[in-house]
This record gives structure tokens, sequence and C-alpha cells, in this order.
């Protein structure tokens, strides 16, 4: 790891990041859609959904544990090859329970996947240089991210208007192309990241198997001594809760608007691919908003726009109305994810960094799934728009959960030193003891 420079850690984060999240861009557009066209029900999606994240919410910290303790790269490889099963379940499901099937795979891919490709592009780049500012690989993952998201729902919505090919549906053709990018994904991952572990084969699994359970304990014990890592971490049941809006129930509610599922998924290329690179768009904001701001007030009212955004995506009347709302959307997204995990980042440091960010994910992952039963449960009895609606306000209300950081401001003390100031020390988050602590790292 320390043989690479700083700009190349970069380049290779980069890459890995863009080719892991291309094959999802392909799936966002028809993957609600092609479950109603295979007999399932909004209420049964709903329900599918739960799977992922209930299988978070049980591995998300050990799989988090198990990646500090053991390395990055073996767990990232695990993880990229359950997806790859979950895709190729997914492709060929026809049933409630091929679904969930595929949905708890995809559970279990999350869970391993969170957090230590991040880490190691943090640590990576320390390492080469220890005062390197690697906030701008961090803000170029957001732009990264749009880019290859939206490519991939172009992608996507290409293939659906080009279907059906043969026995093969329209709403099919990208779920295949998905798994072949996914492969070359998993390639890329093993020739391009380069870690240095302690050690490896069977006596470094066991021993990462007795030393995650402590990483986990260490990462807790950050969150009950930090009033500002809690509250961060609060802000995830909210937007878990609120995603279930613009990632799930857009495509229903475009669907609705247009008058039919075809033209829907064929629009949501796109108009998909426009939507991340708006995303994209708004995380190149994130160093004006920062400038202008501060991390805490930005994150904030980002918050509140993107449930206004929402909000407008439920109500807005017409085709035109909702899509230039989603993209606004979207937008906010872009720009508000940098700026929370900025500030995640700035209360942990290296040896449980992932951990502390399985702790924000597993937040969002069971919310996700109570947001997907309720709001398209209210969908399927109600409307599709007031469940948006719902979900909206709800995204808004994590706005106030920011007080915290923006009280104990850009400046906190890194985790294990001393308080500045004695009366800001019960909002800081303290090293356990016996820990050899890095400089504070932020994302």
């Amino acid at each position: 790891m320390n043989s690479l420079s700083v700009r190349q850690v970069r380049f290779r984060y980069l890459t890995l990041y863009g080719l892991r999240w291309l094959p999802t861009g392909l799936m966002i557009p028809v993957m609600i859609l092609l479950m109603q066209e295979r007999g399932l029900s909004l209420s049964q999606i709903g329900l599918v959904a739960t799977a992922q994240g209930l299988v978070v919410l049980a591995l998300e910290l050990p799989t988090g544990g198990f990646a500090d303790a053991l390395g990055r790269k073996p767990v990232l490889a695990t993880a990229w090859v359950i997806g790859l099963i979950s895709l190729a379940i997914f492709a060929f499901a026809d049933s409630f329970w091929l679904f969930f099937l595929s949905w708890a795979l995809q559970g279990v891919y999350r869970a391993l996947d969170s957090g230590p490709m991040e880490s190691w592009y943090v640590d990576a780049t320390l390492a080469a240089d220890p005062q390197a500012e690697y906030e701008r690989g961090l803000g170029h993952a957001g732009t990264v991210i749009g880019l290859a998201i939206g490519a991939g729902a172009l992608l996507s919505g290409g293939l659906v208007a080009l279907g059906p090919i043969g026995p093969v549906s329209a709403l099919t053709l990208p779920v295949l192309v998905a798994i072949v990018l996914h492969v070359v994904s998993l390639v890329a991952l093993l020739v391009l990241m380069a870690e240095r572990r302690p050690a490896t084969g069977a006596a470094a699994l066991r021993a990462s198997m007795v030393e995650a359970p402590r990483m986990v304990g260490q990462a807790i014990g950050l969150l009950r001594r930090s009033r500002v890592l809690l509250a961060l971490v609060g802000v995830e049941l909210f937007w878990g809760f609120g995603m279930v809006t613009f990632e799930s129930l857009l495509p229903v509610r475009l669907a609705e608007v247009v008058g039919n599922a075809d033209r829907a998924a064929a629009l949501l290329g796109p108009v998909g691919s426009a939507a991340w690179l708006a995303n994209a768009a708004g995380a190149a904001l994130t160093p004006l908003l920062l400038r202008r701001l501060g991390a805490a007030p930005a994150a904030a009212l980002l918050r509140v726009l993107q449930g206004v955004t929402v909000v407008g995506m439920g109500l807005l009347a017409g085709p035109v109305g909702v899509l230039i709302a989603y993209l606004a959307c979207y937008t906010v997204h872009g720009a508000s994810n940098p700026l929370h995990m900025g500030l995640l980042h700035r209360q942990v440091d290296g040896p449980y960094r992932t951990s502390v960010i399985s702790l924000n994910s597993m937040m969002s992952q069971p919310a996700g799934a109570l947001g997907a039963v309720v709001l398209t449960a209210l969908a399927d009895r109600t409307s599709i728009s007031l469940a948006m609606l719902v979900g909206g306000v709800v995204l808004a209300l994590a706005a106030p959960l920011y007080l915290p950081a923006w009280r104990v401001g850009r400046n906190a003390t890194p985790v294990g030193q001393p308080p500045l100031d004695p009366a800001e020390s019960e909002d800081r988050a303290a090293a356990p003891a016996g820990l050899d602590v890095a400089p504070v790292q932020a994302r």
C-alpha cells in the first residue's frame, strides 16, 4: 500500500468506485417494474425489500469489524461475488421467494461492501502522505458515482427500447448486462486494490474472527461517548425511510403519469442518467457549500430541500413536473452525502473506521426496510402521491440532528486527543483505552 502515490491511490479508488456502481445504474430503472412484470404487487415488493434491510441489520457491524481486522480487499472480493450471485438469481426469479432470496443476498453484499473501499482509500492515502488532503478524492467519488449510475441508467433505457430479444423481455435485458459488468468490476478489484496485511491464510482468518468483535465494541463505545456521532448516525434512520420514495416509488409514479410501464422504463433510462449527472453536479458543489455555509449547516439545509423535492415528485402534475422534481432531488442528494460522510469521518480514526461507517449504514437499512413496507402499503391503499408526501416529510425531519455537529464546529477534537475546551468534551469521541490512535481523518 505504501508503494502507491497519493495520485495512484486516488485513481484506483475512483476507477473501482465507478465500476462498482455502473451495474447499479442499469438496475435502478427496471428493478421495481421487472418485479411487477413477473407478478408481484407493490406490497409484495415492499416485503421483498425488507429481506435486504434485515440481513444488513444483522451483519453490518460484524462485517465492518471483520474488514477492519482481516483486510478490506478480501472482504470486498467476497462481497462482490455474493452480489454477482444475487444478480443472477434476480435475472431469472419468477416468484416471491426467489426475489426474496435475491434481496437477502443483496443484504449480505451490502453489509460486506459498506465501508471497506472508502476506508482503504483514506488509509492508503495517509500511508502515502500523512498530510494529504484526501477529501478531494472523496468529493470526486460523488461525481464518479453520478457519472457511473447515470451512464448505467442511460444504457438501461437503451436496452429496454431495443428489447425484447427472443425470450428475454425488455426489462430483463439490463439485468443481464449488469451481470457482465459486475464480473468486470470484480476482476478490476483483484488487480487494482493493493493492500498490505499483517498476515494471510487460515491464521489471519482466525485472528480476524477474534478481533472483529473488539473492533465492533470500540465503534459502539464511540457512539455512546459522542453526542455528535450519535446524532449523525441517527440521520440515517430518517434518510433510509425516505429514500424509498425516490429509489423505489418514483418508477411507479412515472408509470402512473405516463400511463405505461414499458414507456416509463424506457424514459427512466435517459432521465436516470440525467439525474445522476445532476447528482455529480451536486457533489461538485460540496467545496462551495463548505466555504459558504460550513458542513453541518449545509447538510441540514439540504435535508430539508430534499424533502421538498420528494413532495414535489408526489404532487406535481404530469411527467415534466415529476421529472424536474426528480432531477432536483438527485442534485441535492449528490451535495448532501459528501457533507454527511465528511462530518462522520471527522469523529473516527483508521483502526475502526469501517466499523463506524458500518454503524452509520446499519441505521439506514432497517429504516429503509420499514419505509419499503409502510410506504408501499400506503401507496397500495391510498395513492403513490400520499406515500411520497409522507416520505418527503420524514427526510426533512432529519435536519435538526446536525445541530450537535454544528455547535462543535469544524475544529472538533480528533478521537483520542484532549478536547480544546472542557465544556465541549462530552461531545467529543474518546479513544478506547490502549488503542494507538491515528490522526483525525475525514471522508
